[in-house]
């Protein structure tokens, strides 16, 4: 298996490398592993985490191994970029890979533990989150930052910022990192960024209304068009889901 470290996880590489190999026996999961894996583990230098990507379908074996990054490598070269340009995510610390003669095994990815107060995902559900439209308001200079770094993160949905408080301010993180594009992003399309974050149109008006501010556009604009891309985003979604329940009916 291949493993590559940043400086910082190289200080600590036989642990991280042993902790690789013995992942399906160590560690305490953070999520239910029905795709991918998330487990802490506590070393000499601390807590981190360890991503444990599903094998890939046999298409993707041969792409990954000979055509495309690994979701692995992308999460650890993504992040380097983030961290680069002043964008909060947990620290890289190394990522693996197991090619074989048939493709592509088993891949992960490691980084610091970031121990955080809540995500947005508790924004959505919890409207009575002490100071709720400051962090939204705060959330999306962040996210604002992020369009004027040419940073599109396609995966900008409730689950994958973390929040921490700091004294008067707040601090957001990013993570699940494997699908971003870098490149300068026209405003439906940061609009459209905000589309997977809520359904709750009180808080996207909060959102668009501080955006508006930012880029120095009307809000009656910014919160028409942010609001549509939300409710295509919503009506896509639930009609997937439903597909879902039709097809699982069908099969029991």
């Amino acid at each position: 298996m291949k493993i590559i470290f940043s400086e910082k996880g190289k200080k600590n590489e036989k642990e991280i490398s042993r902790l690789i190999e013995n992942f399906n026996f160590e560690g305490q999961f953070l999520n239910d592993g029905r795709r991918n894996s998330i487990k802490t583990f506590r070393t000499t230098n601390g807590t981190l985490i360890i991503k444990s990507f599903k094998i890939p379908n046999a298409v993707n074996k041969i792409a990954y191994k000979f055509f495309r990054e690994s979701k692995a490598e992308r999460s650890f070269k993504y992040a380097n970029i983030l961290i680069s340009k002043g964008i909060g995510t947990p620290y890289p610390l190394a990522y693996a890979e197991e090619k074989t003669g048939f493709g592509f095994g088993n891949s992960f990815y490691v980084s610091e533990h970031l121990d955080c107060d809540f995500t947005f995902r508790e924004l959505v559900t919890d409207p009575g989150i002490k100071d709720h439209e400051n962090i939204l308001r705060a959330f999306t200079r962040f996210t604002f930052k992020l369009h004027e770094n040419n940073i599109e993160f396609l995966d900008h949905s409730p689950g994958n910022t973390l929040i921490q408080r700091k004294e008067a301010d707040y601090e957001f993180h990013l993570v699940d990192l494997n699908r971003m594009n870098f490149r300068s992003l026209g405003l439906d399309e940061r609009l459209k960024n905000f589309s997977r974050l809520t359904p709750k149109k009180e808080m996207v008006e909060v959102m668009a209304s501080e955006y508006a501010f930012l880029i120095n556009q009307p809000f009656e604009m910014v919160f028409k068009k942010m609001w549509y891309f939300t409710e295509e985003f919503q009506r896509k979604f639930h009609k997937k889901q439903a597909l879902k329940r039709k097809i699982k009916f069908w099969k029991n």
